[in-house]
């Protein structure tokens, strides 16, 4: 019987991602059909929702790397260089998010592609953080930082389109609002949290920014022993005893019985950590519902920092 269900389950399973890859071919095929719209392609869905709010109806929009992978490592794929290709715009992180070769080069070579992230450095370098010598490029985990990136794109679609500038400018300062009003619930609900209890223990390091905008006393410089992860900005999935160990005296340090994976991150080394933790008399658990660092898993950039808000105020209480 098991072996009967585990075969329907499988070709469930099967015709569910056939049926998701056919979905995609059909989407991809209605954005690159001409329309008369402004072509506007993003590497990932943080970027797209920003994108789509300020566009409207004005433009096309589709994103390249699907919510559910890791835009570090992704590389280009059957249809992508004629997605980038057809696109009029092309909205992307930089700072060494996209660094997979074939993505990394082609966006670095194209005219139509403006790195919004690096924009928003450009224009507040005070607030862009560094690990070691390495630039996080995680800015969307601080809402009030990602609003930033609302002027960039605005800019290059009113200069695409000067006579949609009143238009796109209108959802702008709409979009801007309801940027301002996210990040005023998540701080809220993360400062209800007692300050002793404020330290987080995630997959990778993506939310080193949203430690330092929720999880910190407002001015405390020592924000970064809020957060803490066995793997780096980009996660390889290489633990070693150093990592574990690490993360287990955080733990220990703060009395921290729970660790979060996240949603496209191998939950192997949270399990690691836990089983380690356990042989040391340590009471550790894994959160049973995932946060959302680089990838949104199919939400939109609004819900998945609602729900890691909801989801980290609720289990570190």
């Amino acid at each position: 019987m098991r072996k009967i269900l585990k075969a329907i389950l499988t070709l469930a399973a099967i015709l569910l991602c056939f049926s998701c890859s056919k979905e995609e071919k059909r989407q991809s095929n209605n954005w690159m059909a001409a329309n008369g719209k402004i072509k506007v392609c993003s590497t990932i869905a943080q970027i797209g929702d920003l994108v789509e709010a300020i566009g409207g109806e004005r433009i096309d929009a589709c994103n390249l790397i699907r919510a559910d992978l890791d835009p570090h490592s992704y590389e280009l794929v059957k249809g992508d260089g004629e997605k980038l290709a057809r696109a009029d715009l092309i909205f992307y992180s930089g700072l060494g998010l996209e660094h997979g070769a074939s993505l990394h080069s082609l966006l670095k070579a194209s005219p139509s592609s403006v790195a919004v992230a690096e924009r928003v450095a450009a224009s507040h370098p005070s607030r862009i953080l560094k690990k070691g010598s390495e630039i996080d490029p995680h800015l969307w985990m601080d809402v009030s930082l990602w609003e930033r990136a609302v002027e960039p794109i605005q800019e290059r679609l009113s200069a695409l389109d000067p006579e949609g500038s009143a238009y796109y400018a209108e959802r702008a300062r709409q979009l801007t609002l309801k940027l301002d009003s996210l990040h005023e619930y998540i701080h809220d609900s993360l400062q209800a949290v007692p300050s002793e209890k404020r330290y987080l223990v995630t997959s990778h390091d993506a939310f080193r920014y949203f430690a330092k905008a929720y999880l910190a006393e407002e001015g405390e410089e020592n924000w970064e022993e809020r957060c803490t992860a066995p793997e780096g900005l980009s996660p390889d999935g290489q633990l070693n005893p150093l990592d574990i160990r690490r993360s287990l005296d955080f733990l220990r340090a703060h009395k921290i019985s729970v660790l979060f994976p996240e949603s496209n991150v191998n939950r192997d080394s949270a399990l690691k950590i836990a089983s380690a933790g356990r042989e040391l008399g340590l009471q550790l658990s894994l959160c049973s519902e995932p946060l959302y660092g680089d990838s949104t898993s199919g939400l939109s950039y609004f819900e998945m920092m609602k729900k890691n808000a909801d989801v980290i105020s609720q289990h570190l209480q």
